[in-house]
This record gives structure tokens, C-alpha cells and sequence, in this order.
């Protein structure tokens, strides 16, 4: 089956750049016609939806993170990885990787674990 891993730091200083990476096993991120995903869930909070990039490469954001948010992928390491820059403390969030079913349908079938990132100076 499909499994998906997080992984980076888990403490972030404000304005620097949070990074994570996204380890998918049990089947590609160039399958079609599936999305990967990051989604996070601030303390208290709901889940967010934060971007994806398809099968094909081609990305897709949050309107309210775009200008800070920037999605790749590495297909010889079957990885994509999230770029987040200039944190704040409210970025801190559990966050995840899924693998989308479509995209503007919010429905996915497996997620990884989730990680935690604390911004903090």
C-alpha cells in the first residue's frame, strides 16, 4: 500500500524557512491522475489546506499562502517537498502530506503521520 512520510525540522526560527519533505513508497508521485498534498492543523485548530502538485509537475495553492508557499518534487527520490518562508509563530502546526484524489475535491486516501513544527525564536 501507499505510505507516505514527513520529515525536517521540527523547530523553525521566525522569518526563516520552513522545509519539509514528503518520502511517498508503494506507488509514484507521476501516477495518473493522483495530487500530493500538504495540509496542516494548527493547536485547536481545523485542518488547512495548503497545495499540491499533480502527476504532471503542475502546482496548486492556497490562495491565502500562495505568496509564501512553494511545492516540488524530486521524481528519481519519488519525494515532493513543501517550502514555507517568512514563519511566524501562527505558522506552528501539525503538518501532512496525503495524496489527493482531485483537486478540488479535498478527498484523500492516505496520509502520512504528520509532524510537528514549532516557530520559535
Amino acid at each position: 500500500q501507499v505510505q507516505l512520510q514527513e520529515s525536517g525540522p521540527g523547530l523553525v526560527k521566525p522569518s526563516q524557512t520552513l522545509s519539509l519533505t514528503c518520502t511517498v513508497s508503494g506507488g509514484s508521485i507521476t501516477t495518473n491522475y493522483y495530487y500530493w498534498s500538504w495540509i496542516r492543523q494548527p493547536p485547536g485548530k481545523g485542518l488547512e489546506y495548503m497545495g499540491a502538485i499533480a502527476y504532471s509537475g503542475s502546482t496548486y495553492y492556497s490562495p491565502s499562502l500562495k505568496s509564501r508557499t512553494s511545492i516540488s518534487r524530486d521524481t528519481s527520490k519519488n519525494q515532493f517537498t513543501l517550502q514555507l518562508s517568512s514563519v511566524t509563530p501562527e505558522d506552528t502546526a501539525v503538518y501532512y502530506c496525503a495524496r489527493e484524489l482531485r483537486i478540488g475535491a479535498r478527498t484523500y486516501d492516505y496520509w502520512g503521520q504528520g509532524t510537528q513544527v514549532t516557530v520559535s525564536s
